[in-house]
């Protein structure tokens, strides 16, 4: 092919949207507005010197388990994935912790009376995983490659984590379901909510939850380090502000929020089409703290120290109420706190002797409640003394993460609210077109949405080649006369 592409944004999505064109022959430039590239996938010193931490995401049970990064030669370029002894703990009140092993007959074992029914819900797609996460890491497809694994799913998909957790019998396990579906944002009792619960519980049986060795930045690292081999380059703080000065390209796809689109579109777009991404609604927010430790984290539970990630939030009617709370655009007083401490296991990020921690809950979309004293009281409820271990954290509020990385509206880190409609619909009825045959968009905000996995630019990718490949001047520059407006949709 004789095409030319730009691709605006390098966060992970971006990146492999870039790697499927080089792949196919494409000549591809990468644009970032940011000093670095990766998005919220980034290492930065954000406390003290010595402290590495993670922006955005910490731990990769999709990046681990994505059908495009898994094609990918990531090792070679540097990419190590570390796993925890246990993917996940979920303090208790009682000082236990409910904890998620990474092997599926274990995980049995250890939930008691819901061993069974943990094992009998989740097997089907930890055994079938390699085919399991093509299938829901797409658009949804009435007619799936695999029907009955998927009609199968399908039973579960559409319930709430209420209904799905109503499976359980013990308490504990309830709890432990409920933190994994709050990752969703939705509350409890809203239909896909299980759906979110199997797909943070699946993975941790399937692949697990690892963690990069050296922190995200590895991964990006390991993704730019594919892409120059293809000759490709990442140029850095170079924000677009307008799709008009980019019309030497043949294709332009866009790692972009749907409001980011409809803004710098201009005539590329037509105003039908920027009309609808600026009705494209953003989920809730984040309140995110990165810590700087003098020691590991004091958990009543040793069990903790066995997990990468910690969930903190008590029983399932406690989570249900915080993710409620939040879903009516309200703080909550006792909000669900998701926890990371990679040093315990990757020595790299913080000095000899000291350590890393971030921790977020989620708060409404854009709110400027601080939430620091609320998310640390849930932290010392399970581990008296945390704050005594405190030697310096960075506080991100909801625009703060914004002012970071623009995708993150109002600090959504799920590229918009999941309800049923954003699902199917994502973000409009064109997925990832747009009102322009040359124009893609390719971040979060497009099916499957939100996580580190990279198939939101490999699906984009992927249809823009296939529209340039049917047609009779594939492999041509296919230039639109200038000032032409696009057709309205």
């Amino acid at each position: 092919m004789s095409l030319k592409a730009c691709v605006i944004g390098a966060g992970p999505n971006g990146l492999a949207a870039a790697i499927v064109l080089a792949q196919a022959g494409v000549r591809v430039d990468v644009l970032e507005a940011e000093p670095e590239p990766g998005g919220a996938v980034r290492t930065l010193e954000l406390t003290l010197p010595g402290f590495r931490h993670d922006f955005g995401a910490a731990v990769y049970p999709l990046g681990a388990g994505s059908p495009f990064f898994s094609s990918l030669p990531l090792a070679n370029h540097g990419l190590a994935w570390i796993h925890s002894p246990a993917p996940l703990a979920h303090p208790l009140d009682d000082g236990t912790a409910v904890v998620l092993e990474r092997d599926l007959g274990e995980a049995g074992d250890s939930l008691g009376e819901d061993g069974l029914a943990w094992v009998k819900l989740m097997r089907p797609f930890v055994e079938r995983w390699t085919e399991f996460a093509p299938e829901i890491l797409r658009p949804v497809s009435l007619i799936p490659r695999h029907p009955w694994l998927m009609a199968r799913f399908g039973v579960v998909a559409l319930q709430s984590a209420k209904a799905v957790a109503g499976r359980f019998r013990n308490p504990r396990t309830r709890a432990l379901f409920a933190g994994l579906a709050a990752h969703s944002f939705l509350s409890m009792d809203e239909p896909l909510g299980g759906a979110f619960g199997m797909l943070m519980a699946v993975p941790a049986h399937a692949v697990g939850w690892p963690i990069p060795r050296g922190g995200a930045q590895s991964l990006t690292k390991a993704l730019c380090g594919i892409l120059s081999a293809f000759g490709s380059k990442v140029s850095t703080s170079s924000p677009v502000q307008s799709l008009a000065a980019l019309e030497n390209y043949d294709l332009l796809l866009c790692d972009l929020t749907p409001r980011k689109l409809a803004k710098i579109g201009g005539q590329r777009l037509s105003e039908s089409y920027k009309r609808r991404l600026e009705r494209f609604r953003y989920g809730a927010g984040a309140f995110k703290v990165d810590y700087a430790l003098s020691a590991a984290i004091p958990w009543k539970a040793a069990e903790c120290l066995r997990a990468a990630t910690v969930h903190l939030g008590g029983s399932f009617e406690e989570i249900a109420a915080s993710e409620r709370a939040v879903r009516m655009g309200e703080p909550a007083e006792r909000p669900f706190v998701l926890l990371a401490q990679p040093s315990l296991f990757d020595s790299s990020r913080a000095p000899a002797g000291k350590h890393t921690a971030w921790a977020y809950c989620h708060v409404p979309n854009g709110s400027k409640e601080n939430m620091l004293e609320r998310l640390e009281n849930q932290i010392e409820r399970f581990a008296p003394g945390f704050r005594e271990c405190v030697l310096a954290r960075r506080v991100f509020s909801p625009e703060s993460l914004e002012g970071m990385d623009a995708n993150l509206v109002g600090g959504d880190i799920g590229g918009g609210t999941l309800d049923m409609r954003q699902f199917l619909f994502r973000p409009t009825w064109r997925q990832y077109g747009t009102s322009a045959p040359d124009i893609y968009i390719c971040s979060a905000s497009t099916p499957p949405g939100g996580g580190v996995h990279g198939m939101c630019g490999y699906h984009a990718a992927k249809k823009a080649l296939s529209r340039y490949g049917r047609g009779p001047n594939a492999g041509t520059a296919r230039k639109r006369p200038p000032g032409t407006v696009p057709l309205e949709d």
